[in-house]
């Protein structure tokens, strides 16, 4: 049946978005049949990427999380045809709720009974957010062995290194590195040319196709472009079509 990605990690500011958008442009690339949805409640970024179409959930109730609201997301998800694939965007407020209702109310295991696959991505990022999204992911690992777990480390803030180690020498890693569906290193560039092109491409909520086939500068398309088929041969790496042609 379909596939479902939710882009899950408890610290904000992270890359989720971004991440969650990769996957739409990605799939897209790939001629899937894809949707998406933004249950962020605090901040819709994934929603304002105006080409992808995607759905926003409210799940506010009198500003604080109603954890039925996630019912109407199992709805679709269960309903999704096949070989299609739904990327979810969850916000670092409704990291901890959203996880509780997956708990509770055995989601993953309803949804693969059901024929899906269900695909949890978790970000590492480096800076001081190294250890809070290390913790988050190891929460996943740890309390959702059924899923696949792909990993995103995203060095945007900084090294992904603690103490001399990398994350491949990291406790998560040794626990849990086995049952990781795949570990995705984003590329990282010089600051002062493919890091601010890609801050201000961010910021336009653009894709990646659009960019570069916009009227900015040549060799800002270019970057863009470089920076694009590096990571699109990445994600091919990391199998997210879980061997199913595109």
């Amino acid at each position: 049946m379909g596939i479902i990605h939710m882009v899950l990690q408890g610290k904000g500011g992270v890359g989720k978005s971004y991440i969650a958008s990769l996957l739409v442009q990605y799939l897209k690339l790939k001629e899937c049949e894809v949707s998406a949805i933004d249950t962020d409640p605090v901040n819709n970024t994934l929603a304002g990427y105006k080409e992808f179409d995607v759905s926003v959930l409210s799940i506010l109730r009198e500003n604080n999380v109603d954890p039925r609201m996630f019912d109407s997301l199992m709805e679709t998800a269960l309903v999704l045809p096949e070989d299609a694939h739904l990327v979810i965007d969850n916000g670092a407020s409704s990291f901890i709720p959203l996880c509780s209702y997956l708990l509770e109310n055995e989601a993953i295991n309803l949804l693969q009974a059901e024929g899906h696959t269900v695909v949890l991505h978790s970000v590492v990022t480096g800076g001081q957010g190294i250890m809070d999204t290390v913790n988050g992911l190891a929460a996943l690992a740890k309390y959702f062995p059924e899923a696949h777990l792909a990993v995103w480390l995203n060095p945007k803030d900084g090294e992904i290194a603690l103490d001399g180690l990398t994350f491949y020498d990291f406790k998560v890693f040794k626990e849990y590195g086995n049952s990781f569906h795949s570990v995705i290193e984003l590329p990282h560039r010089n600051t002062a040319t493919f890091g601010k092109d890609l801050s201000d491409h961010l910021a336009r909520r653009l894709s990646f196709d659009a960019a570069i086939h916009s009227s900015q500068p040549i060799m800002v398309r270019r970057r863009l472009s470089k920076y694009w088929d590096d990571v699109v041969a990445i994600m091919d790496r990391a199998n997210l079509l879980l061997g199913r042609a595109a």
